[in-house]
C-alpha cells in the first residue's frame, strides 16, 4: 500500500524515496544491501501532477522527487524505479493527494 501525503496545489515539494532508511535514520529497515547503492532512476508520475525534477540523495541510497500542480480534490500515484550497481530493481508508489489549504 503506497504512502499518502498531501499538498497544496500551489505548493512544490520535495518527496524522498528512502532505499536504505534505517541508515538514513528514517526509518527501520533498509532495502538495499550493505554497500550497494541505486545507480540509476526514473520517476513516472500520473497525468495531472508534474514532477519537476527528480535526483539522487543520501550518497546514491534514495531518491528526492520536486512535485508541483495538480488539481485540489485529485490523488495521484507517483512511482520510482531503481536500478541498483547489483542489477537489482525495485519500484515504490506514494500517493499525493492535492487539497487546497
Amino acid at each position: 500500500m503506497p504512502q499518502i501525503f498531501t499538498k497544496d496545489p500551489d505548493a512544490v515539494l520535495d518527496y524522498k524515496f528512502d532505499f536504505k532508511a534505517s541508515t538514513n535514520s528514517s526509518g527501520s529497515s533498509d532495502w538495499l544491501a550493505s554497500a550497494e547503492v541505486i545507480s540509476s532512476h526514473t520517476i513516472d508520475a500520473d497525468t495531472g501532477i508534474t514532477v519537476d525534477s527528480s535526483a539522487l540523495s543520501d550518497t546514491n541510497t534514495s531518491v528526492t522527487a520536486w512535485l508541483s500542480g495538480g488539481t485540489a480534490g485529485t490523488a495521484y500515484d507517483v512511482r520510482c524505479e531503481i536500478v541498483t550497481d547489483a542489477s537489482r530493481t525495485d519500484e515504490r508508489t506514494i500517493t499525493i493527494r492535492v487539497e487546497e489549504r
